[in-house]
């Protein structure tokens, strides 16, 4: 445990962290499984992929994500596109 009020702070802050980041994990995965899953109209798997790509950028941009698991993901993405 922290004894300084510094080293306190820093901890409730960590943990806070902790759970916006497992919360924006938790949507990246939730947004693969929709887009392995769409497979009807093209339109919706157009626009499943166009936010799951975002949704990459945006964790990537804020270091939730490392940059090059986003770049990967978004490929395998846009192979979805590509079908």
């Amino acid at each position: 445990m922290a004894n300084k009020k510094a080293a306190k702070k820093a901890e409730l802050q960590s943990q806070k962290r902790a759970l916006e980041n497992c919360g924006v994990r938790n949507r990246l995965k939730t947004l693969a499984k929709k887009l392995r899953a769409s497979t009807g109209d093209t339109q919706g798997v157009k626009r499943v992929a166009m936010e799951y790509i975002s949704a990459l950028d945006k964790a990537a941009k804020r270091k939730v994500v490392h940059r090059n698991f986003a770049n990967k993901r978004k490929c395998s993405a846009a192979r979805f596109l590509c079908v």
